[in-house]
């Protein structure tokens, strides 16, 4: 799994084997220039996601429900969910919690949507997690995995587990039927999940322990953006090949 935000990423990733596609609320961080998560909106979600599935055909494509749009209530939670299907064209949603959101889960389930669970390191919770860090150590990790056999129990089609010790991972991959996808959780879960503009180097100075760079394309578009700059201002373009005489 990767996540993507629009059309011209998307009709690459489909040009892949990728399973699957997030339109995740990392947008905030990614395309925003936001801080965190917690501003994004269900507006920014269904516009980005409506850009990826436009071409997107092949991978299966899960959006991510922003903060606040269905802790609220079933009700809130189906309207919004709902929304992401119809208008953003996804397949799936991706909720983040536990216990606390188990109703929301069996409700979307049996309304028809197909539902990804989110436990471990949950970017909408950060402030009271207290900042980015490895979560479910020591006891909190039965609670974690007593979480997980809860949403599965509930109906998850699969289950996101973010910066949790790779035992703890492994444990919850064994204990539940649906797949797990990891990141920052070590190689035994069923599959991975990385940010794309992460793996793929557009940020030289985010180097987190979980990540690998599959390239540096950050230092190419500096390169290339300022050639251009340099070739315009030197007056080398655009050149007789690239006008029209008549």
């Amino acid at each position: 799994m990767v996540t993507c935000y629009d059309a011209a990423f998307a009709s690459l990733i489909e040009k892949t084997a990728i399973d699957m596609v997030l339109v995740g609320d990392s947008l905030g961080n990614v395309i925003l220039g936001l801080k965190d998560t917690i501003p994004v909106t269900m507006e920014h979600m269904v516009h980005h996601t409506a850009a990826v599935a436009r071409v997107l055909r092949r991978p299966m494509l899960v959006a991510d429900m922003p903060f606040l749009s269905y802790n609220i209530s079933i009700e809130q939670a189906l309207r919004n969910a709902g929304r992401l299907i119809q208008e953003g064209g996804a397949q799936a949603v991706k909720l983040e919690g536990g216990a606390a959101i188990v109703p929301q889960v069996k409700a979307l389930v049996a309304a028809g949507i197909p539902v990804v669970g989110h436990l471990g390191l949950t970017p909408q919770s950060i402030h009271t997690l207290g900042g980015y860090k490895v979560q479910g150590r020591g006891a909190q990790g039965d609670e974690l995995l007593a979480d997980a056999q809860l949403l599965a129990a509930a109906g998850v089609c699969a289950l996101v587990l973010e910066l949790v010790p790779q035992p703890l991972a492994l444990a919850v991959t064994k204990a539940l039927s649906v797949p797990t996808i990891g990141i920052g959780a070590g190689p035994e879960t069923d599959g991975q999940v990385l940010v794309l503009h992460d793996l793929l180097g557009f940020n030289g100075e985010f180097t987190p322990k979980f990540l690998k760079k599959y390239a540096n394309l950050g230092e190419l578009v500096v390169q290339a953006v300022s050639r251009y700059d340099a070739d315009v201002k030197e007056g080398h373009f655009p050149g007789p090949e690239h006008s029209f005489q008549s």
